[in-house]
């Protein structure tokens, strides 16, 4: 049963929660996500059990999981522009409904669309850009798949982090370097087919629209709605990019005689099995599995000892991140150990 996945709703619950309550109770979510989950990952502990291969889990009922994030997470992001046009909030009020809405469109709804872009179904890719759409990153529908996937752990890809390279530095470049990566790609498809960059049939001309309008349509329910629905997709991406900076940092594939690349193993992505994230993140951590097996539904994919594990589940490896001096005292030393074959 899928029930332990239907945790990612939570946050959604706490956002709504805090914004009834008021005050300093509107950053319930945040200090759940990034306080007491670190903490509970410590205690709950790890969980390192892989599906049995003669009785797999039901994939539709954990595929009815991910499709209730999509009609939940708009929902969420039409409720909160509701609120900041007919609520009279504080400062205080409006900066923790942005974070506890940008948490849970880049934390929990970022996560579900990478799900399910990755599936040979029409519906879920459509899903996952809804999804995309919801926090103004559409573009990551086109640079994941095709980008990232190719060039993972290696300096072509502008979302894989290098050793030594703090987030602050790795921020722009990922943000900037994704999105025109995405140009690149789509541009190349159309001349494929031998058709102009700006043709109507240019997926980043409609990625770049359609957020916008999205917003834009948000302002029916007042002008304060676009500048907030702004500051939740910045937080959203955001938190994104500290995940992608964790999932691969300072891991390398080897440049072969051809010019080209060692293909990717299990060796060039962080995993982690702290148990509580990894239900908040329908599996994500167990990264390095998914990027030899791209197309593997999330309650199939495996832990594996032998591949590199993070000290901590991601929710707490996110606050070390900011922290670079930290992060580089923890992370550099397993680095080492990675690329020295232990």
């Amino acid at each position: 049963m899928p029930v332990p996945f239907l945790i990612i709703f939570v946050p959604v619950a706490l956002a709504v929660l805090g914004q009834h309550l008021g005050g300093a109770w509107t950053f319930l979510t945040p200090a759940f996500v990034f306080g007491l989950v670190p903490l509970l990952d410590l205690v709950l502990g790890r969980n390192k059990r892989n599906p049995d291969p003669e009785r797999p889990p039901s994939l539709l009922l954990h595929r009815l999981v991910a499709h209730l994030a999509a009609p939940v997470l708009v929902a969420l992001v039409i409720w909160a522009a509701w609120t900041v046009t007919h609520v009279r909030l504080t400062p205080l009020e409006l900066v923790g409904l942005a974070l506890s809405v940008g948490i849970c469109t880049g934390g929990i709804g970022i996560t579900v669309a990478h799900e399910l872009i990755h599936k040979a179904s029409k519906l879920d890719r459509r899903l996952g850009q809804v999804l995309l759409l919801n926090v103004g990153y559409m573009h990551f529908y086109i640079e994941h798949l095709i980008g990232h996937h190719g060039r993972v752990a290696t300096p072509e890809d502008p979302a894989s982090a290098r050793l030594g390279e703090s987030f602050y530095r790795f921020y722009p470049r990922t943000v900037l370097g994704s999105w025109l990566s995405a140009w690149r790609i789509e541009g190349e498809r159309l001349q494929r087919l031998g058709l102009p960059g700006l043709h109507w049939r240019n997926q980043m001309l409609w990625f770049v629209a359609l957020p916008l309008a999205y917003g834009a349509s948000l302002t029916a329910f007042g002008w304060q709605a676009f500048p907030f629905f702004l500051v939740q997709c910045l937080v959203g991406f955001s938190l994104l990019e500290l995940v992608n900076y964790l999932e691969h940092y300072g891991l390398e594939r080897q440049p072969l005689e051809n010019g080209r690349f060692e293909r990717v193993t299990i060796m060039h992505s962080w995993s982690s099995a702290q148990r509580l994230t990894n239900y908040f993140l329908v599996n994500l951590q167990r990264h390095s599995d998914h990027h030899v097996n791209a197309a593997k539904p999330y309650p199939l994919l495996l832990h594996i000892d032998e591949a590199p594990q993070l000290p901590t589940g991601y929710a707490g490896m996110v606050m070390l991140a900011l922290v670079p001096p930290l992060f580089r005292r923890v992370m550099d030393p397993r680095v080492a150990a990675v690329r020295s074959g232990h």
